[in-house]
C-alpha cells in the first residue's frame, strides 16, 4: 500500500532509506532511495557528505535506482527527499565517521575525543603529522575483515511545515481582459537552506507552475464530455516572456523533526503563487464591481467578469 499523502514530506509514518560506506581508497559511497527527477540530489547529498567528512564533493559517490545496489527506498515525492532522505544519509554518514574515529583510536592508542578530522584525514589534536587518512582507514578494516557502512530507514514520525507569505503586482486590462503579473515578492520558510542555488531554482520553477495554473492552464471538455485539452499543445504554458520580476526573501526556522533542520519547498510557489495573483486581480476589478474570479484566468473569462459587473 502506498503511503497516504497528508503534507510536506507525506505522511508522518512514511520515511527513507539510506546507505552509507566507507569504500577502498577512501571514496564516500551512498545509496538512497531517493530518486533524483532533475531536484539535483546527487549535488546536495555530495554536499552534505563532503562536509561530514571533510572532503571535496568528488570523494562523494551517490548511487539510487538500482535495486541491486539499494536494499529499500520510498521515492520521491511532496518535498520529501531533503528532509528524509538526506538526513537518513547525513544520520548514517555520522555512524561511518564514528566507527573511523574508534578505528583510528585502537591504531593511534589514542582517546577517540583526542582525535579532529580535517581535509579527510583524523589527527591527534596538536599532532598534525599523525593523521590517517580515510584511504588508510579503509585499507585498515579490509585487512580486519570489516566494512564501514551503515544503513537506516529514517521515520522521523512527525511533519514538517513550511510556510511563506506572497504578493503579486498585477495589471488589468479593462479591454480585452489580459492579467499581466509584473512582480512577485515571496518570503519563504524551508528551514534550513542545504543548497541556496536548488532551492532558488525550486522556488522560480513551482513559481512559473503557478503562473500557468492561474493564467492559462486548465482542463476543458467538450459537451460529450470528451476531454479537448488532451496535449500541451491545447492550451497555453508560460515561457520566458511572461516571468514577472520576483524578488525573493527568507526567514529560517529549523525543523526540529531530522537533524539537518529541513523542510520541504518544491511546491512553495505553486501554493503561494496563485492565490496572491487572483487576489491582486479582483484588488485591481473591485471598484468595477469584480468580487470572484474563477482560475484559470484566461482574458475572455476575465473579460466577461467586467462586463457582467456593477461598477461600485
Amino acid at each position: 500500500m502506498a503511503p497516504s499523502l497528508k503534507g510536506p514530506g507525506g505522511a508522518a509514518d512514511t520515511g527513507e532509506f539510506a546507505d552509507v560506506e566507507l569504500a577502498p581508497g577512501g571514496k564516500i559511497i551512498v545509496r538512497t532511495g531517493s530518486t533524483d527527477s532533475g531536484q539535483g540530489h546527487k549535488t546536495v547529498w555530495s554536499q552534505a557528505m563532503a562536509e561530514v567528512f571533510t572532503v571535496d564533493q568528488s570523494a562523494v559517490e551517490v548511487r539510487s535506482g538500482d535495486t541491486d545496489e539499494v536494499a529499500d527506498g520510498i521515492g520521491t515525492y511532496a518535498s520529501r527527499s531533503a528532509q528524509l532522505g538526506t538526513s537518513a544519509a547525513y544520520r548514517m554518514a555520522n555512524k561511518v565517521k564514528e566507527r573511523a574515529r574508534e578505528m583510528v583510536a585502537e591504531m593511534l592508542e589514542a582517546s577517540p575525543d583526542d582525535l579532529r578530522l580535517q581535509d579527510g584525514a583524523f589527527h591527534v589534536v596538536g599532532v598534525p603529522e599523525s593523521a590517517i587518512t580515510l584511504s588508510e582507514i579503509a585499507a585498515h578494516a579490509e585487512t580486519q575483515g570489516e566494512s564501514i557502512r551503515y544503513e537506516e530507514m529514517f521515520i522521523p514520525g512527525v511533519q514538517t511545515f513550511p510556510y511563506g507569505a506572497y504578493l503579486s503586482v498585477v495589471e488589468v486590462d479593462l479591454e480585452t481582459g489580459v492579467v499581466a503579473v509584473r512582480k512577485v515578492v515571496t518570503v519563504d520558510d524551508c528551514g534550513n537552506v542545504l543548497n541556496p542555488m536548488i532551492v532558488g531554482g525550486q522556488l522560480q520553477g513551482s513559481l512559473v507552475q503557478g503562473l500557468g495554473q492561474t493564467l492559462s492552464e486548465g482542463v476543458v471538455y467538450n459537451e460529450s464530455g470528451a476531454p479537448v485539452t488532451s496535449t500541451l499543445m491545447d492550451y497555453l504554458i508560460p515561457t520566458a516572456a511572461d516571468l514577472p520580476e520576483v524578488v525573493s526573501g527568507r526567514i529560517v526556522t529549523p525543523a526540529p523533526s531530522n537533524p539537518l533542520g529541513v523542510k520541504g519547498t518544491g511546491e512553495a510557489g505553486c501554493i503561494g503563487g496563485p492565490p496572491a495573483i487572483v487576489n491582486a486581480v479582483l484588488d485591481a476589478l473591485g471598484p468595477y464591481g469584480v468580487t470572484d474570479l474563477q482560475m484559470p484566468l484566461r482574458p475572455d473569462r476575465v473579460w466577461s467578469a467586467i462586463q457582467a459587473a456593477k461598477p461600485v
